[in-house]
């Protein structure tokens, strides 16, 4: 489990994240940077790559700055780095900014070891973010992980939780929140098992309907376990078109008699009730361009984005802001 990130001490200001564990290394990141922004509010940041990083761009970065204040540098995938920005960062670890966090990210492995040994012989703070592979490991994790949330779980809760989730840290953490939402603080087997049955069965129109209620967090949840099962991208984005659509198709008539509705526009009348629910809190003008987003997000998974993921929660996050400003009765921001 990572270290506890701390300000780094006054004349060494170097970390080291090290570990094949994500979400851990995400973390340990976050925590240095709260750290840091608790040193100085008004902190400058920097976040760059190591694969293919020129060194020209690392020192200008790196070099003093002519407006004070103190900056935080996050070097990721250091592992990958090349020998010129490996001599570079080795140099500078030599003679550290007192007032520059240089943060290197490596996701564990042999490469570039040498130049985490010289951050380790200059002082550098480390955080080890190693994988979790023994069960007492992620037993531990599961329960630290509904402990953060306010709750609590008994052992065979937590062994039926990783046996309906997986060894996925960022599966088990949402997993581990959710519960605690759905349930209360104090998670049981019971309760995993019916909050497992209910994500086992999440679909594209699951999705489609946290969407359309404007549920920002539950239709991100909702979309990472359709993914996560296999639910194909073309289904979840033609789910979220249909009931973008539908519920358009419902409000621009302007009346809410189920029977009425169901004969002019040739749906059946369970559609027409539940479009009508869900076209609630939503203007025209902004269904007007939820549609234009569904439509875009059709061509995206089908091959125009570089990642179907991205265009999937890309989508969502804009027809749920859509809603929230619709509601608000401004319009949406760019």
């Amino acid at each position: 489990m990572p270290q506890t990130a701390s300000a780094p001490p006054p004349l060494s200001r170097l970390r080291l994240v090290v570990g094949e564990e994500e979400l851990l290394r995400s973390r340990a990141v976050a925590e240095v940077r709260a750290a840091v922004r608790q040193l100085d509010p008004a902190y400058e940041e920097h976040e760059l790559t190591a694969a293919g990083l020129p060194v020209g761009d690392l020192a200008d970065v790196l070099a003093p700055s002519l407006f004070g204040g103190h900056r935080l540098v996050v070097v990721s995938g250091v592992q990958e780095s090349a020998a010129a920005l490996v001599d570079s960062l080795v140099s500078y670890a030599k003679d550290p900014d007192p007032e520059l966090t240089l943060v290197l990210v490596h996701a564990g492995g042999k490469r570039n070891e040498a130049l985490l040994q010289a951050f380790r012989q200059a002082g550098a703070t480390e955080d080890t973010c190693a994988k979790l592979s023994s069960p007492g490991d992620r037993m531990s994790f599961v329960r630290n992980e509904v402990r953060r949330v306010g709750g609590r779980i008994t052992a065979d809760a937590a062994n039926a939780l990783l046996d309906a989730v997986g060894n996925d840290l960022r599966s088990l953490s949402a997993a581990a929140s959710q519960l605690v939402s759905d349930f209360g603080g104090s998670i049981d087997a019971d309760a995993v098992a019916r909050f497992h049955r209910g994500q086992a069965e999440v679909t594209g129109f699951t999705v489609a309907e946290r969407v359309l209620v404007g549920d920002n967090a539950g239709s991100i949840e909702m979309l990472r376990w359709a993914l996560d099962r296999g639910v194909p991208h073309v289904l979840v984005a033609d789910a979220i078109a249909d009931g973008v659509r539908t519920a358009a198709r419902v409000a621009s008539v302007g009346s809410s008699n189920v029977g009425d509705l169901a004969r002019q526009l040739k749906m059946p009348p369970w559609k027409v009730k539940k479009a009508l629910a869900q076209s609630r809190g939503w203007s025209i003008p902004a269904l007007q361009q939820a549609v234009g987003v569904a439509a875009e997000l059709n061509a995206d998974v089908k091959g125009v984005a570089a990642s179907a993921d991205y265009a999937l929660e890309r989508a969502v996050r804009r027809i749920v802001e859509l809603r929230a400003t619709a509601g608000a009765g401004r319009g949406p921001r760019r």
